[in-house]
């Protein structure tokens, strides 16, 4: 098999190399002068199992083109099978229609990777689980429970049944349950009322945290408004501490000085998206590693073995 990386995460891509021991493959991939995006494979992929590694983070237009092309490249290059890794996918927010005369770019976006190429999927933490749905070829949904799991028994050994998962929204329940079986947690959830996209405003918290160590656990971290509100929320009803994990931490405009200024202890977020220099100057912020668990589904992928088996 082969792994080609885009622009969008470099680090990423080299550490599920180190990991699966296989370098990345030669190409380019790069602008002309009007910024249109030009791919070169520098290699033979002829009957290659191939792997494209490449969030559609900010920003995302462009590194959405580069997936897109670089999956055509491949297939006019007769590659066996194209893979699109995608840790990050953008436009998942836009999973359903939220009023007339609005998109479904979600859908959109799957058929774009369909059409270009991609003969299977393998991404982590959707927005929405059946966005799986909207492609019409394989996809693997990876989860991040495990990673954030191991970090939180780490940083918080000996004191797992003082700790309080936390759901931010009620939509995220299912994925905070999963986190709190797994460490032996119990579960609250924040009722939120969002007013406008980016905007959010705490109305109630189910479950008492008086005294608890809290973790909110969300998929998307964008402007921080969200958790930097449910944490103050959660200190006002005599929280200890609260910190946050995080699968996808796009930390868009002012949200790392939101952070920095909150009540939030830390926020912890994985490499699914490439960390802006603001991000690692907060010293708020803190990343984890997902590449061996990319890594190794794209190992079991490429060795035609189960991929829900790493989540047993």
């Amino acid at each position: 098999m082969k792994l080609l990386a885009g622009n969008s995460n470099k680090a990423l891509a080299t550490a599920i190399g180190d990991y699966l021991d296989l370098p990345l493959t030669k190409a380019q991939v790069r602008r002309f002068a009007d910024n249109e995006v030009f791919v070169v494979i520098e290699e033979n992929v002829r009957g290659e199992d191939v792997f494209v590694i490449q969030s559609t983070s900010y920003p995302a237009n462009d590194n959405l083109m580069e997936l897109l092309i670089c999956c055509d490249a491949l297939q006019r290059a007769s590659a066996k099978r194209i893979t699109a890794v995608m840790p990050y996918f953008g436009y998942a927010r836009q999973d359903r229609k939220t009023g007339g005369r609005t998109p479904i770019s979600a859908k959109l976006v799957a058929n774009l990777v369909t059409r270009a190429g991609a003969n299977r999927v393998l991404t982590m933490d959707l927005h929405a689980g059946q966005i799986q749905g909207f492609f019409d070829i394989p996809t693997d949904n990876l989860i991040s429970v495990p990673v954030m799991a191991t970090d939180i028994r780490a940083r918080y050994e000996g004191d797992s049944a003082g700790l309080m998962i936390v759901s931010p929204d009620v939509g995220g329940v299912v994925r905070a349950r999963a986190l709190a079986e797994r460490i032996g947690a119990d579960i609250a959830i924040v009722d939120k009322r969002r007013g406008a996209p980016g905007e959010s405003e705490v109305m109630n918290v189910i479950g008492d945290v008086s005294g608890r160590a809290c973790i909110l656990f969300d998929d998307i971290v964008d402007s921080a408004g969200t958790l930097c509100n449910a944490a103050q929320a959660l200190m006002d009803r005599g929280a200890v501490s609260v910190s946050a994990y995080v699968s996808h931490g796009v930390l868009s405009g002012a949200a790392c000085e939101r952070v920095a200024k909150s009540a939030l202890k830390e926020l912890v977020i994985t490499d699914s998206i490439e960390g802006s220099e603001v991000a690692r100057a907060c010293k708020k912020v803190r990343q984890v590693s997902v590449a061996p668990l990319i890594g190794e589904a794209i190992r079991r992928i490429a060795n035609e073995e189960s991929v829900s088996k790493l989540f047993d």
